[in-house]
């Protein structure tokens, strides 16, 4: 599977993502450069309530780092467990519309912040020229 079936699938999967991108998730060819973590929200009894946006568990499950430059995908970083759990899932999560590659449109859970995505990206000790 390469890259971008793989981001594919996290999106339209059954299990619970949150974006966190520095730019608006367009992931169509030819689209500009775009970096993006998907973090895996554990599943389980509190997954559904509690909290704000339908996250109740908001325990990080995986961490993982997505970027498109020169129309390139690749992932430069990817943690599970007790590594993922060091992120966090920010507060200010809501609604996300996303451009699927095909061109539909997809709404998920997420945040363009490029702040945000700079601090996550040092967590994870990720330069910006990966």
């Amino acid at each position: 599977m390469d890259v971008l079936e793989e981001i594919i699938s996290h999106l339209s999967g059954s299990s619970r993502a949150v974006v966190i991108s520095d730019g608006d998730v367009d992931l169509r060819q030819g689209g500009g450069d775009l970096g993006f973590f998907l973090l895996k929200i554990g599943e389980g009894s509190l997954a559904a309530g509690g909290r704000g946006g339908g996250f109740g568990e908001r325990k990080v499950t995986a961490a993982l780092f997505f970027r498109r430059r020169g129309g390139s995908w690749s992932k430069p970083y990817e943690a599970k467990e007790e590594t993922a759990a060091a992120f966090e899932v920010p507060y200010h999560v809501s609604r996300l519309p996303m451009t699927m590659a095909d061109g539909t449109e997809s709404m998920g859970y997420g945040v363009v912040d490029p702040d945000l995505v700079r601090e996550m990206m040092a967590k994870a000790a990720i330069s910006s020229s990966a």
